[in-house]
Parts: C-alpha cells; structure tokens; sequence
C-alpha cells in the first residue's frame, strides 16, 4: 500500500484537517515502512506503517510510546524547554487511540514532523556524534525516574546476550541453509566468546545495574539534530524502548558511530573502532547523563560497547545461518559481511578496551 490514493486513506483516518499534497517514501530504517506527508508546503508529518512481524503487540508498542512521550513532554515543560521540538508527538487516529488499521490489517500511526531538524546516517562531523551523545544521555536522565518496570517488552530478550547466543547456536545446529560449512571462522569466534555474553545480564540479575528506561536503538540516526545550531534536539524512533541497562544504549551508540567503516563493509582492513570518537560520545553522554548513573554503571561503560557489538554480530550472523529472514538485504551476504564488520570491530575493542576505561574515568 503505497500509491497516493491509498496514503491518502490512511492519512485522512488520524485527527487532522490538512489534505495531503504529496507522500515521500523514507528509505532509510531496516524495520517499519516510512513516508514523510507534505501539506501546502509548509507542514509536514511523518507516516509509518508498523512491521508487525517484529512488533507483534501493536497495543503495548504504542503504550510504551505514548507513556514515555507525555512523561517527557512534562519534565521538558518544567524545564522551560519546548515539547513541541524536544518530543515525539504521536497524532490520535479518529479509530480511537493512536494508531490506525487498514483494510488489509496494517497497523499505521502518524507524527507531527519536527521542523528545521533532520538525521544523519554517518558522523560526517564529530561534533554531531558528540552533540547526539548529550541527547541520549539526556534522555535517559530525564527518564531516570520513570517506572521502568511498567514498559512493556515489545521484543522480548531483544539486548539479552545470553539468549542472543542461545539463538545462534540453535541456528547454527539446524543450519537450515547449509552456510555453516563456510563460516567457521566467524562460527568459533562467536563460540569462544560465550563468557562476554553475560556481562550485562549478570550484573542486572545481581542488582549491580539498576533496571532503567533505555532506547536500544541508539544510532545517531535517531536523534533530530538542529539544522543551525547541530545540537540534538530529539530521540526519535521509540519502538524499542524497554526496561534495560545503560550500557545498552552507550554500546549500540559506539558500535555504530565510532566505527571506522559502513556497517556491511567487505574490506575489514578498512574496520576499527575511532578511538577519538568513543572519547567524543563519552564526554557527550555523561555530560548529558548528569551524574544520574552509579559508578558501577559509568565503570562498565567500555564493556557495554564491546557486549552490544558482539550481540549485533552474533545476530547478524544468525539472520545469514537462517537465511536472511530478519534484517532487510539489499545483495547475497550482506548479513554476513555486517557480522564480520561487527565482529572486527570487538577484536579491535579487545584491544583498546585500556584506553577505553580511561577515557571514562577521565570523565567521571
């Protein structure tokens, strides 16, 4: 469903009075089907059909989304800020709630677009990465006393190492492809690796880390960054916010821009952590944080990025042994070039993981 008569449809079951003029299709983000709506050009809204095969419970999902928005847009009120650009605002469906279903069953719902912002796909500067880094670390101070325990999972296990290597090694036994054979390598660099699985997991089963509000998507493509002033103004893509750790969202930050290279690089001589960049996004995230997090947190902070990019290599390399079911490919070994890329940049991690804590300590 993409023609502008069928957008029109959907657009016209949310609580607006504009008539669409044109619909934009975003070709970023791996997950939901995205169009940016233009109204009499000079207002926009952002319209997305939600993936239902990862989001399962369009019900919780938007739950989560709306209570986590209007917690943010009071503390931002308080704060002399403006809601209006420093939140997601979702738009009620005239179906009731905040979401609205198509005639095929599709699940849609609708944002009012922030203006004079926009995303970046690549930390074309540092001062962004840095500048993303504050908005993150932001949020999660300003969500530092939400009821975490009342999020929904809307994908179950989906940071849990521990299960994440449970997943591969049963892929890896069913090898329903037959790729296994010519993988092996990445096969026994994930195998001798079991132990960092536990990491997080442990130290939250123990109490060490506290459960909190986490994003889990933590790219730099999802914060809104002013179009003047290049501070982030906005997390956006709330999908995947759920109890967790921290060291969630500081790992995926600096699993995907500290790295040296695109993601699904096949030449991994061009692949390391930019160990100026982790000092960068450091900086930035505990300046953010302001002093909202335990020591033991802050400390485990160089581990948190090493953990989240062997998860994500591990999955990928899941996703390639089960056949290129989850994440979108676009060419034949795509996945498995993505988990190589992951997998270079923690043996480069490994490595630098000295300097790494000194860099946080630095910052304390």
């Amino acid at each position: 469903m993409t023609d502008y008569v069928q957008l029109t449809k959907i657009f016209e079951t949310f609580e607006v009075t504009d008539k669409p003029d044109s619909f934009e299709c975003c070709s970023f983000g791996h997950i939901n089907s995205t169009f940016f709506v233009t109204v009499k050009d000079v207002k926009k809204y952002v319209l997305q059909k939600i993936n239902t095969s990862i989001f399962k419970n369009p019900d919780e999902l938007t739950a989560n989304i709306v209570g986590v928005t209007k917690f943010l847009r009071r503390k931002v009120e308080a704060m002399g800020g403006d809601p209006k650009r420093e939140v997601l605002h979702l738009i009620r469906s005239k179906q009731g709630g905040y979401y609205s279903k198509s005639g095929d069953g599709g699940y849609w719902r609708m944002y009012d677009y922030i203006k004079g912002a926009k995303t970046y796909q690549i930390v074309e500067d540092p001062i962004l990465f840095y500048n993303s880094a504050v908005a993150f670390g932001n949020f999660q101070k300003l969500l530092s006393d939400y009821p975490a325990d009342e999020l929904h999972e809307t994908i179950p296990n989906f940071h849990n190492t521990v299960s994440r290597f449970t997943d591969f090694k049963k892929a890896l036994e069913a090898d329903v492809c037959g790729r296994a054979a010519s993988v092996q390598k990445e096969i026994d660099f994930v195998l001798e690796r079991e132990n960092v699985c536990s990491f997080i997991t442990d130290r939250i089963a123990s109490g060490e880390y506290p459960l909190r509000v986490t994003h889990n998507d933590t790219k730099l493509n999802n914060v809104m960054i002013d179009e003047v002033t290049k501070e982030g103004i906005c997390v956006i893509d709330l999908d995947t916010v759920m109890p967790g750790s921290v060291l969630y969202d500081f790992g995926d930050s600096i699993r995907f821009g500290a790295s040296s290279a695109e993601e699904d690089e096949r030449d991994l001589g061009k692949v390391y952590m930019r160990l100026e960049l982790f000092d960068d996004y450091a900086k930035g995230f505990l300046k953010g944080l302001g002093g909202s997090l335990s020591e033991a947190e802050m400390l485990g902070l160089p581990m948190g990025a090493l953990v989240i990019t062997f998860e994500t290599g591990i999955r990928f390399l899941t996703d390639y042994l089960n056949g290129d079911t989850y994440f979108a490919t676009h060419r034949e070994g795509q996945n498995l070039d993505r988990a190589r890329t992951q997998f270079k940049l923690v043996s480069d991690m490994e490595k630098k993981m000295p300097e790494m804590n000194s860099i946080i300590e630095k910052y304390l």
